[in-house]
């Protein structure tokens, strides 16, 4: 890549002039592409170097000799008042197309690949490269008809596998296409307003957001005017947010912000986010709504949210890797029958196929299939259930679950608010409506008219409704918005007269937890600010003579009610120009009310009784979420909370925790009392809960605690998106297996991060978390981990029949290869799709348990009780099969023969033996592995499994008339020869005798298993008491 510079963001009249390296000019053309490389020509070329990864551009800095992402405008660390005096007047046209060489195209762009380029990623997987090996080794022994089979079955499972992900891209795109490409109209910098398409814009361009709203192509930062904007398709919230503009501190709009460095987390509230949707503006007479661009592309908000569905961090499952490690077992185990083959030397032109062949037979191709059977099947009781699932592989790690973690508002309590009540002084001696109280409530708010309606933050909208005024927006520099008392109020006589003009707002910080506003009465020369925010803020903002003494107390005991409470304060300006939010008068309390959902208590309960740890991670206060812990049973009643106020270092300080009883705040501990205690694990009837402050100073300053809180921490409060990601992967760095639950407001970096998130959202937020329930509470998390539970048990028992399936048919070809003979093609043929297949996808028909259990699948094949259990039943199905293999040679109508050198030698007594007794033992082992209580139903307890039991009927019956009846056709098909009745009768005994024995072996590893687990946890529990 060419460009005249190294640095986006440097003048163009700063670079060098100098000629080309070659001295030579560009022919003068009027073609645009040779006009632009002739605009650039008289610039000293360099040469810039970048790669591409996951969509994200990496320039090289020779600075600092290493790659960079360039991002925007914060690259420069910008302060908020260069943004008004540098980046506000707009970029030439030569300025634009120079920054588009580093940034390039403002596009988010999802290309769909051809269905050749899926096809050849598809077939290139390691499994269909080993089938490709199977079947042409298969042709070349004449082996045609299982081989087309395979080649059939390998068409369709390429073929469905094509259409998901075509589809896939397909939905993406059209959701990231959707409303991206419009046309903008931008500032240029000789103050002239030109339209042009948003693929265009570069960061520091200057965008006017049309009165009529637009959606968002870019991320820009607002730096005149006031927009009210979606942003559902970012956090999940459906409520419409108010942006204002930028403060400028070099204007004097100082208020709470200083001069400081901009960033879009820090200053979201003044950030126009890329595929929001802009719904109305509020404009002033003669002045535009302008807004600079300070990232595009995939560098916005927009961008990243789609780079994190194109590139998800891969899963890792320790039943994935040990599955690779058992192949490559079964991988040696052909090895050794491989060197066997060679060894006897069987006809020396065929000796390598033969060879070969013992390795498709022990590592078997319709594996892979195998263990997705269960899957499918679960998924589609899951969408049954209401449960949509867009990563299948998830769902058996939801069988791991052993913590979840729950957003509070929206998830385990209701969405909306209700007005409790208030809590002021003087409540009956003013004026109902007159009261600094009432205004406060009327006018303290970012509501908004759309369409006729008010629309905003519940907690506003509920407020102001109870106060029972009215909202007229006037659009005017003085007062854009006039509230006055409504028609039913009994003041009617202040209705025309009373009028409260809003000046000016300052929206609710997150960071700050408050938020104002400046309103004037109307025939009222002086101003007053209205404030309200969390009562902790507003009390020290407030005097100390108009506090009530009580406040403490009050606060306390509305909280730990599990109440909402907003305090309002109030001043009365004397300048116009200038004000600071101190000393102002305390108004009073306003207490809402967020309910539980019915449901909540129940799950939690569910949950608790399986032995699964439950977490709220909420945003909220400390005491309103400590006591909804409480009252949804998340926190018992006997048990104690901990607080831990972790403050960072400060003045010289160190940093350092102070810890105190949520009960009792007066009550202080110190670490000592913490770490030190004759009973240490007695600490398992306490929890600590701590603030997203607090974790970070921790996390940052307290790494050997961290772990220790983590472990029993059981509440976090105003927890920030980033910082509840963070959580989540501290969890799972002390091994526990973490699902998610959210609403999809601000929980999309936890839902994506944790093995299992499920949103009980359906907005575009949450098209990146693994499960959407559309049952909008949390019943849906034990259904979710009972299900996981039964595809994993599923999952188990498949890999471990398909192994034994392998192994059985391997057993039966070296021994028949020892006498140089080998299966038929169509005994191949009905094992592989009349046997095994019918058997695997009726063995996964089987569904979760009803109840959720307190014992834990084991987290990997590679476990005692598993390969105690597998080789235990090999050996078994060896000793057996070897049993009939000599008992058949030492028959007095055994008849000695000779093999044929051009002949597959098929039909002799030793095959037909093998294929009888083989036949069995795949059924023998698929009834002794198809595990079902307490993970999932028994066979015998549901309709689905009518099918498998008809089938195996079936098969049995066909079993029956080949040992008794001599069909002739079956004989002649299948390649087996008549034996005598007495030998039928001889194998019928050694195959119950098979089945008595395999039974009975799996019962003692389970039983022995159990004793062993009950055992070692008395251990535990005798260990903790001492």
């Amino acid at each position: 890549m060419l460009a005249p510079g190294t640095n986006p963001f440097s003048s163009l009249d700063s670079q060098t002039t100098t000629s080309l390296a070659n001295g030579l000019r560009p022919h003068p053309s009027n073609t645009p592409a040779e006009g632009f490389i002739k605009k650039y020509a008289e610039y000293q070329p360099v040469q810039i170097r970048y790669f591409t990864l996951h969509s994200t551009k990496y320039y090289w800095n020779d600075s600092a000799q290493n790659f960079e992402v360039l991002t925007g405008l914060e690259d420069l660390d910008v302060k908020c008042s260069s943004i008004h005096s540098e980046h506000s007047g707009g970029l030439s046209k030569d300025q634009q197309e120079y920054r588009r060489l580093f940034f390039g195209v403002n596009e988010i762009a999802v290309k769909v690949p051809s269905l050749f380029k899926l096809l050849i990623k598809e077939v290139l997987n390691p499994f269909y490269i080993f089938q490709l090996f199977s079947v042409i080794l298969w042709c070349s022994d004449e082996y045609y008809y299982y081989a087309m089979t395979i080649v059939l079955m390998s068409v369709i499972s390429i073929a469905t596998s094509l259409y998901t992900i075509k589809k896939q891209y397909v939905m993406l795109h059209d959701m990231v296409l959707a409303h991206s490409i419009v046309r903008v109209s931008v500032c240029r910098a000789d103050n002239e307003i030109e339209e042009t398409m948003s693929t265009d814009l570069v960061p520091g361009d200057v965008m006017v957001i049309p009165s009529n709203g637009t959606v968002m192509p870019c991320d820009a930062v607002l730096i005149s005017g006031t927009c009210i904007v979606n942003e559902s398709m970012l956090t999940g919230e459906s409520v419409p947010v108010t942006k204002t503009n930028l403060p400028n501190p070099l204007q004097g709009e100082k208020g709470e912000e200083c001069d400081t460095v901009y960033g879009t987390e820090e200053h979201k509230r003044h950030t126009l986010f890329c595929g929001t949707n802009v719904i109305q503006t509020r404009f002033y007479t003669g002045e535009l709504v302008k807004a600079t661009v300070v990232r595009t592309g995939f560098s916005t908000s927009k961008g990243q949210l789609v780079r994190s569905i194109l590139y998800p961090k891969p899963t890792d499952f320790k039943l994935y890797r040990d599955a690779y490690l058992f192949l490559l077992c079964l991988v040696g185990v052909a090895g050794v029958g491989f060197i066997y083959s060679i060894v006897l030397s069987i006809m020396n032109n065929t000796i390598v196929v033969k060879s070969l062949d013992i390795i498709t037979i022990t590592v078997p191709p319709a594996l892979p299939a195998a263990l997705t059977a269960g899957i499918v099947y679960a998924q589609r009781r899951l969408k049954k259930m209401g449960i949509f699932c867009i990563s299948p592989q998830r769902i058996n790690i939801c069988g791991q679950l052993n913590l979840v973690c729950f957003d509070k508002t929206g998830t385990l309590t209701e969405d909306g608010l209700d007005l409790w009540g208030v809590q002021r002084d003087n409540a009956f001696k003013e004026s109902l409506v007159k009261t600094h109280f009432v205004a406060c409530m009327a006018t303290c708010h970012s509501l908004t008219k759309i369409e006729g309606q008010l629309s905003g933050d519940p907690l506003d909208l509920k407020m102001f409704e109870a106060t029972g005024w009215e909202e007229t927006s006037l659009h005017n520099r003085i007062m854009p918005t006039v509230v006055r008392p409504g028609s039913w109020s009994l003041c009617s006589a202040f209705q025309t007269s009373y009028e409260i003009g809003i000046v000016r707002q300052f929206p609710f910080s997150s960071a700050l937890q408050r938020m104002s506003v400046v309103v004037r009465l109307l025939g009222e020369k002086r101003m007053d600010a209205y404030l309200k925010g969390a009562p902790e803020v507003v009390a020290s903002l407030c005097k100390r003579e108009t506090m009530p003494q009580d406040f403490a107390e009050v606060l306390e005991d509305y909280t730990k009610q599990g109440f909402r409470v907003i305090a309002l304060a109030h001043r009365r300006l004397e300048s116009r120009l200038t004000w600071h939010r101190t000393n102002m008068e305390f108004l009073g309390l306003i207490i809402m009310q967020n309910k539980l959902k019915c449901e909540t208590p129940g799950v939690l309960d569910v949950l608790r009784q399986a032995q699964i740890r439950t977490v709220m991670v909420t945003g909220d206060n400390m005491l309103t979420a400590i006591s909804v812990a409480r009252d949804c049973g998340m926190i018992p009643p006997q048990d104690r909370v901990i607080i831990a106020d972790a403050l960072p270092p400060k003045d010289g300080q160190p940093a350092r925790i102070n810890w105190q009883y949520a009960d009792n705040p007066s009550k202080h501990m110190s670490k000592t009392d913490i770490e030190v205690s004759p009973r240490p694990l007695s600490l398992e009837r306490y929890h600590f809960a701590m603030s997203g402050k607090s974790f970070t100073v921790i996390t940052e300053h307290f790494q050997d605690l961290l772990q220790k809180l983590v472990l029993h921490g059981t509440v976090f409060a105003r927890m920030a998106p980033d910082q509840k990601t963070q959580l989540v992967e501290t969890l799972q760095s002390v091994d526990y297996f973490v699902g998610m639950c959210g609403d999809g407001a601000n929980d999309c970096g936890a839902l994506k991060r944790a093995h299992s998130g499920i949103s009980l959202s359906e907005l575009e937020a949450s098209v990146a978390s693994p499960f959407t329930s559309r049952t909008p509470n949390i019943s849906c998390v034990p259904d979710l981990i009972r299900e996981g539970r039964a595809a994993l048990v599923t999952s188990f028992c498949v890999f471990k029949f398909m192994a034994l399936y392998s192994m059985i048919q391997y057993i039966s070809v070296t021994l028949l290869y020892y006498i140089l003979s080998n299966l038929g093609d169509f005994q191949f043929l009905f094992i592989d799709i009349a046997i095994i297949l019918l058997i695997v996808f009726t063995m996964s028909l089987n569904p979760a348990w009803r109840e959720l259990v307190s014992r834990r699948l084991p987290l990997g094949l590679i476990s005692a009780p598993l390969l105690v259990s597998v080789l235990s039943q090999i050996l078994i199905c060896l000793a057996f099969q070897s049993l009939a293999f000599l008992m058949v040679r030492q028959q007095g109508w055994y008849e000695p023969w000779t093999p044929e050198e051009d002949e597959h030698n098929i039909q002799n007594y030793e095959n037909t033996t093998l294929f009888y007794v083989s036949s069995f033992q795949y059924l023998i082992v698929a009834i002794v592995f198809s595990k079902g209580k307490p993970f999932r139903q028994p066979s015998y307890k549901n309709c689905e499994r009518h099918l498998y039991v008809s089938e195996q009927h079936t098969y049995l019956s066909q079993r029956k008339q080949i040992l008794t009846l001599h069909p002739y056709v079956l004989n002649l098909l299948l390649q087996i020869v008549c034996v005598p009745y007495s030998w039928r009768v001889t194998l019928v005994y050694i195959v119950l005798g098979n089945a008595a024995v395999s039974v009975f072996m799996e019962v003692s590893v389970r039983a022995t298993s159990s004793v062993i687990h009950i055992y070692i946890c008395v251990q535990v529990y005798f260990q903790i008491q001492l």
